[in-house]
């Protein structure tokens, strides 16, 4: 696969009460396409990337309300995937340029969840889940919780131990102009913050968000980055049907199906953008990604070898932690950062020299996984 990224758009992620859904979508979706040097009669198809426009802003024909704000006349497609719509919105477009379907395709992933109530967004979120989890009434930070629990009961891991993820994706965000939350937190502050769902406390967990994220993805080779490979997998819906709580198997063999199809390997990642919904999921995330053994994925992250700086950093955006987590642009904004980082774009959180780099990008607790692998 050689699908050139020719252009990136992106919002401020946050508390954004005076921009609507159309309004970010817009902002981003234009920031891209005037970036990919494209007219707009160009652009040959649109992938929008969202989760809960029907629920929330009561749009259930999110395509071609999209299409009408940029004032696109193409195909408009609405991709739902719950936290991996924007991952999927990905490998889909690039799927379609590589079959000859499209010459330019502009994907768009955005999310408007602050203006109902935590409530409100926790039961929205929940539609991801299986209907046995909503039954008990379980949320996400309580089935995060229970892979944490069987975690550090076969690894012997803590909650300091894993706290450092936290750590460094709000130091990378700091660096963010974009991100939600842009203080430096420590250790000690994730071990006193108001407990969630035993073990996770609140600064274990991704908030919630608005924002938006856009690419121009194009089948005429540039000197753009480009996707090299683009994998989905999936697995049981509910937990309670896994093998084991302790691994995300749709993550491992997407990758295995992504490092195979761009001839890499995970050595030759040169950094990376994880789906860090809650500090647990990026430890278990090393592992999947085989950036490290089984267990020793905190150890990895506390090693500092996935700090700007390191050998390999993970979430220089800060991640779903600290940039936000508005859940269907999370997959597209992972691509840019991991595009933008390849340009050499990014001056205050820039990685030096980086060739290749690779997105991670789950829906629910890993029912839905997209591995896309971009190169220089």
């Amino acid at each position: 696969m050689k699908v050139s990224i020719t252009g990136t758009g992106i919002t401020k992620f946050g508390e954004l009460w005076d921009k609507s859904l159309l309004d970010l979508a817009f902002d981003a979706g234009n920031e891209a396409i005037k970036e990919s040097g494209l007219k707009k009669e160009q652009i040959n198809a649109l992938f929008v990337g969202n989760m809960l426009s029907a629920k929330f802003d009561s749009q259930g024909h999110l395509g071609p309300a999209v299409a009408q704000v940029l004032g696109l006349v193409s195909p408009a497609f609405h991709i739902e995937a719950a936290c991996a719509s924007g991952g999927l919105a990905i490998h889909l477009a690039a799927q379609a340029i590589e079959a000859g379907e499209y010459e330019n395709v502009l994907v768009l992933g955005a999310e408007k969840m602050t203006d109902v109530s935590t409530a409100e967004a926790a039961s929205g979120l929940m539609g991801a889940a299986s209907e046995e989890e909503r039954d008990a009434g379980l949320t996400f930070p309580g089935l995060y919780a229970l892979m944490a629990q069987a975690y550090f009961a076969k690894y012997q891991v803590s909650q300091k131990d894993v706290a450092y993820a936290s750590v460094k994706n709000h130091l990378h965000a700091s660096l963010n102009e974009n991100a939600q939350f842009g203080n430096k937190i420590t250790v000690e502050q994730v071990l006193k913050s108001m407990e969630i769902a035993n073990p996770l406390k609140l600064l274990d967990c991704s908030p919630i968000s608005d924002g938006a994220a856009a690419v121009v993805l194009s089948k005429k080779e540039s000197k753009k980055p480009f996707i090299s490979a683009s994998s989905t997998k999936t697995d049981t819906l509910s937990l309670s049907q896994r093998k084991t709580l302790t691994e995300i198997i749709a993550a491992q063999e997407a990758a295995k199906s992504a490092y195979r199809s761009a001839g890499v390997s995970p050595n030759d990642i040169d950094l990376a953008e994880v789906h860090d919904c809650f500090s647990i999921a990026e430890v278990i995330a090393m592992e999947d990604l085989s950036f490290c053994k089984k267990g020793e994925g905190a150890k990895l992250i506390k090693t500092g070898k996935t700090t700007i700086g390191g050998k390999m950093p993970v979430n220089t955006s800060g991640g779903l932690k600290a940039c936000g987590h508005p859940v269907g642009a999370t997959g597209v904004k992972q691509v840019v950062e991991i595009t933008r980082q390849l340009e050499g774009r990014l001056t205050k959180r820039q990685v030096k020299n980086p060739k290749i780099g690779l997105t991670h990008n789950v829906g629910g607790t890993g029912a839905t996984v997209v591995v896309n692998i971009i190169q220089n």
